[in-house]
């Protein structure tokens, strides 16, 4: 009669195993994502050293856990599979093509931890920028909010492999007396907006944005050609308004490398809604400026973000378009990180966000 109990007493004992390596092996590929640079890849990976090897020894104690704890076995397995993949992968590359497909792991495994976030005080810690973790604030707002079916991460024919859906998340303490600013972040060229989306979603998390994570119709933005792109930005921009309280002063779009690009591409259109751009790692002309109209141009706040050791866009670019647009009468801040190659930093976001909101 009293057997479950025991099963179900071992099973959180062996929780805080599982727990503790997986949560190690993401915060490493978190740390791979971000330095990455190409010339510098063999000393990355052996600053990183075996992290998945925990993780590898853990992983079997999720066996046998009674039904009772199904959802957070589960949870915890898928998160743990896509790490460990990650990391096979990643030794298996050849090349930096092999590499950036590893890390596509890296998204899946915290959708899948992102489960256990609204049961599991440490989850929903890990899900929150380093500050926010630090912060009483943030983490009471989070803990008293209550379980409702319109916060938290949604896919809206988003799927992995499909193109033109887009992912949204909401503050799990959202309140349509309280209107959030809004973040629509575009991936880079072949990304996906369900993945980019946890490039954003524990900043937002922390200080209180709504994010949508759109994917582009075709393999990368609407560079060249027809732009079929802003459209579809418009409808999802019109859908997330309808449904949600949103700061029509706070609209940020935002970009990483060709999502950069198309930042400025749409979001210096004449009639865009967007009150705030910031491109990282973008590309940039000095023909996007001619073309825009000036009054859209004059005070605009934009955002860049540009790594010294970039080695797709040269940093030149950012440092380009820092002086065109401020030129022209935008309003530039202006951020280079000495450290960062042509990945995300996501530790840009606080200041991002802090930049959006005026605080």
């Amino acid at each position: 009669m009293n057997e479950p109990a025991v099963d179900e007493a071992r099973a959180w004992a062996d929780l805080e195993a599982v727990l503790l390596a997986l949560i190690r092996a993401l915060e490493a590929l978190g740390f791979i994502g971000r330095y990455l640079h190409p010339p510098e890849l063999e000393r990355l990976m052996t600053a990183v050293g075996d992290p998945d090897t925990a993780l590898r020894e853990a992983r079997p104690r999720l066996a046998g856990w009674p039904d009772s704890l199904a959802g957070a076995r589960d949870a915890l397995g898928a998160a743990a599979d896509e790490a460990l993949l990650a990391f096979d992968d990643l030794r298996a590359a050849s090349d930096m093509r092999a590499i950036f497909r590893a890390l596509r792991h890296t998204p899946q495994a915290l959708e899948a931890f992102y489960r256990l976030a609204p049961v599991l005080p440490p989850v929903s810690r890990y899900f929150l920028d380093p500050t926010a973790r630090a912060d009483p604030e943030a983490i009471a707002r989070l803990d008293a909010a209550q379980p409702r079916d319109d916060t938290g991460v949604f896919h809206f024919d988003n799927q992995p492999g499909t193109r033109g859906g887009f992912s949204l998340y909401v503050p799990e303490y959202y309140s349509p007396d309280h209107p959030l600013p809004l973040v629509m972040a575009l991936h880079g060229g072949s990304g996906h907006g369900r993945a980019f989306l946890w490039s954003w979603l524990a900043a937002a998390r922390g200080q209180g944005a709504i994010v949508v994570a759109p994917t582009a119709a075709g393999g990368t933005w609407a560079l060249a050609g027809d732009d079929v792109d802003t459209p579809k930005l418009l409808r999802i921009l019109d859908f997330a308004r309808g449904r949600y309280a949103v700061d029509p002063s706070r609209l940020l779009l935002t970009g990483m490398s060709d999502g950069g690009t198309f930042s400025y591409v749409s979001g210096l259109e004449a009639a865009s809604p967007f009150t705030h751009l910031a491109p990282i790692a973008a590309s940039f002309h000095p023909f996007l400026v001619e073309m825009a109209d000036p009054g859209r141009l004059r005070g605009l706040p934009i955002h860049i973000v540009h790594g010294a050791l970039d080695w797709m866009f040269d940093v030149e670019v950012a440092r380009t378009a820092r002086r065109v647009l401020a030129a022209a009468g935008a309003a530039v801040t202006y951020l280079e990180v000495d450290d960062l190659s042509h990945t995300y930093p996501r530790e840009a976001n606080r200041a991002i966000l802090a930049w959006l909101t005026g605080s």
